[in-house]
């Protein structure tokens, strides 16, 4: 636990971290154990958004990038890891706020008296997401890294950092409690709170499929479409210089695991399916059996009493390539 073992020896062993990230640690511990938090939470959702495709945003242990190469190239799976880690940054802050975790924040303050939205007046009250502090707090510790460089991926890490901030925001809603004769809404009280993050991990995923190829403008500041044809990038699309590596492989150079041994659906015609995941080399088929819980009924009172189900199932896994492909590969 930080506050034991003294900010300063963990800011100081945590890999990776500049200047000025270390001293925002070192002066927030308890934000930092929040941010650590949030870390796993958009790890789990980009792992669900990728699921079914053959990068699945596999992490790797004892690795302070999380990631591994794959972050090297300025893909498109770099910019939505980038915008979700951000946005998990900016969430994991802002409830740590309104569950008075956290010394430096707590409700937004600025959420105060009367308002006004369509169905007529309300009154501030409860304890609305302070989402402004958890904002300001990840452009801070988050773009510190990317702000020590001048250049395109510096730029293009920045771009979707801010996507992913936003996009928290973008999810926050009006949450009521009426007053009044028998429950009648002659008086509200109302706050504002952050949606589930899924909503923010289905918003970056829709992005992701829509990214943008761009490459640097002459002066440095800004992008430039790499294809004519496509329309220009606003705040809010994710933007990406390179092209995806072949992830059907494994190359290590590229961070790609390759999709050997993953398991695919026989039945589908999706990016899921064996045909896509296993990139026409074919699939193993084995039979498994597995129990289930099955017949459950419940009984008076509070018990629910099953029996237990024996049912076999093939399960459908890649193939690996064959051994010269996969040395041109390594």
């Amino acid at each position: 636990y930080i506050g034991a073992l003294g900010a300063r020896v963990i800011c100081d062993n945590i890999p990776g971290l500049v200047n000025k990230q270390r001293q925002l640690c070192q002066r927030y511990p308890d934000i930092m154990q929040s941010v650590g938090e949030g870390a796993k939470e958009w790890i789990r959702e980009c792992q669900h958004q990728f699921r079914h495709h053959r990068w699945n945003c596999s992490t790797l242990d004892r690795d302070h990038t999380v990631f591994g190469r794959v972050m090297l190239r300025s893909s498109r799976e770099a910019a939505f890891v980038y915008a979700i880690s951000s946005a998990g940054v900016v969430y994991a802050i802002t409830r740590a706020c309104s569950q008075g975790d956290l010394k430096a924040c707590s409700c937004d303050p600025l959420k105060r008296g009367r308002s006004k939205d369509e169905r007529g007046e309300f009154d501030w009250g409860g304890c609305s997401d302070n989402i402004n502090y958890g904002i300001r707090f990840a452009k801070a510790f988050v773009d510190a890294k990317e702000k020590k460089v001048k250049d395109a991926r510096a730029l293009m890490n920045l771009h979707n950092n801010r996507c992913g901030r936003m996009a928290v925001k973008r999810f926050l809603k009006l949450e009521c409690k009426c007053h009044g004769v028998s429950g009648s809404c002659a008086l509200r009280t109302c706050w504002l709170a952050m949606s589930d993050f899924r909503k923010t991990g289905d918003y970056l995923r829709k992005k992701y499929n829509g990214a943008i190829q761009v490459t640097m403008n002459q002066d440095g500041t800004g992008f430039t479409v790499a294809n004519k044809n496509f329309r220009k990038p606003t705040k809010t699309d994710l933007v990406y210089f390179e092209n995806s590596p072949d992830y059907c492989v494994m190359d290590k150079s590229a961070g790609s695991l390759g999709t050997a041994g993953r398991v695919c659906n026989k039945m589908s015609r999706g990016t899921d399916g064996c045909e896509v995941m296993c990139c026409g080399r074919g699939y193993d088929t084995t039979r498994v059996t597995r129990v289930t819980k099955c017949e459950c009924k419940f009984h008076w009172c509070c018990a629910v009493r099953c029996k237990e189900c024996e049912d076999t199932v093939d399960v459908h896994t890649c193939k690996a390539p064959k051994r010269a492909e996969w040395l041109d590969q390594t």
